[in-house]
């Protein structure tokens, strides 16, 4: 897929054009809501400043995009296979630009109130609520890959937990007789890492599944229902990459904010430990080819942190909010995505 066939074939279709357009919105507003969780921690402990951190966020974005996509690019591949249009380009096209608004809508309201979203479980939902409307019932929703969301869902939950608590325990131990001063230069250091790792692992995660929307738009608008082995080109995961750091640089201080400072007050080697125990159970994901929600991750490894002080260590109305926004993220954008699609039937 050369860069001058893509862009020959958006201005020569405005159905294209304008899939294209709201992929690029929500993978703005990912920018805005999601990947601030990457560098929160490292901000939030000033072992970064916030421009470096967004600088550092776009590379590792870039190349956790590319190199994952080599190793295995199933992730970018799944969203397609929640739905059944039976072959129906048209509707399948209609379906996916409700879904993207509705991610658009979802997401920069949650960010208004500055709390954290998964636009990957937003896409999802609202996928299926276009084709609910479109085929009027439950016929077109592949049931299998919806469990695998809920597995993912939950493996994001507990795993993040476990995994940042887990971490910090081993850190305290490791560095039980060390002298936090002396340790506090280390971790700073090692902080830039783990927000690198971070960083990496969530264009591995979310750069790859709007990528394979992007692909997704293309084929569907040219008559075809698959994308087959079609593999992401390095133009499209630089556009990606960009796109998401302007979206971070303009919109996601509140997240990292609300992410960093306001959730667990954090010490480096904490911050750290949040980290690296999010990106290792993001890589275990990306290599299974299992789709989770980064921001689940990285704000429940920030919990388990959290935990090992103690549990009022964390500012559990904020985590309550954050869950409520979670859970009503699959029946919101399911409404959303329904509601589009007769909106843009009537119109069209």
């Amino acid at each position: 897929m050369e860069f001058g066939w893509f862009v020959n074939q958006v201005l020569a279709n405005p159905v294209l054009l304008i899939t294209v357009l709201l992929t690029l919105g929500v993978i703005f507003v990912n920018g805005w809501t999601d990947a601030p969780n990457a560098i929160a921690t490292c901000v939030a402990t000033r072992a970064m400043t916030p421009r470096s951190a967004v600088l550092m966020a776009a590379v590792f974005n870039f190349l956790g995009v590319f190199f994952m996509t080599l190793v295995n690019a199933t992730v970018a591949m799944t969203i397609k296979n929640m739905v059944n249009f039976e072959g129906n380009t048209g509707d399948a096209t209609l379906a996916l630009c409700a879904a993207l608004f509705a991610i658009i809508i979802w997401a920069v309201a949650a960010w208004y109130f500055g709390i954290p979203t998964s636009e990957s479980h937003a896409l999802i939902a609202g996928l299926s609520g276009a084709a609910i409307a479109l085929q009027g019932g439950f016929d077109g929703i592949n049931g299998a890959e919806w469990i695998k969301v809920i597995y993912g869902l939950v493996l994001s939950t507990f795993l993040g937990f476990s995994s940042g608590y887990l971490v910090t325990e081993l850190m305290g131990l490791f560095f039980r007789n060390a002298d936090r001063r002396k340790t506090s230069g280390f971790f700073r250091g090692a902080q830039i890492f783990g927000g690198g790792a971070m960083a990496f692992m969530h264009g591995a995660q979310d750069g790859q599944k709007f990528m394979g929307v992007l692909i997704l738009g293309v084929f569907l608008v040219n008559g075809s229902d698959t994308t087959g082995n079609v593999i992401p080109p390095v133009w499209m995961m630089v556009l990606c990459s960009v796109v998401m750091a302007i979206g971070t640089s303009i919109g996601g201080y509140k997240i990292i904010k609300a992410v960093g400072m306001d959730m667990v007050k954090l010490e480096s080697f904490q911050g750290f430990s949040a980290d690296v125990a999010a990106a290792a159970c993001l890589l275990l994901s990306s290599l299974l080819g299992i789709p989770v929600s980064t921001t689940h991750m990285k704000t429940t490894a920030i919990m388990g942190v959290g935990a090992t002080k103690r549990l009022s260590a964390v500012n559990f109305a904020l985590v309550k909010d954050m869950v409520l926004t979670w859970v009503l993220t699959f029946p919101g954008c399911g409404i959303i995505g329904y509601l589009m699609v007769r909106l843009f039937s009537a119109i069209i």
